[in-house]
């Protein structure tokens, strides 16, 4: 019953790191990568309608 417990545990620690960190983190890398490269681009060819 103990082994039980622990794997209930470790599975509600991945869920709530998973939920509460890393998606957020990697939706806002993502975001920002398409500014990055949005405004790279920019620089590059100038601004749209130019």
């Amino acid at each position: 019953m103990h082994a039980h417990t622990e794997t209930r545990r470790t599975e509600l620690l991945k869920f709530l790191f998973l939920a509460f960190v890393l998606v957020p983190v990697l939706s806002v890398g993502v975001v920002a990568a398409y500014g990055f490269a949005v405004w790279m681009v920019q620089l590059i060819a100038g601004p749209p309608g130019l």
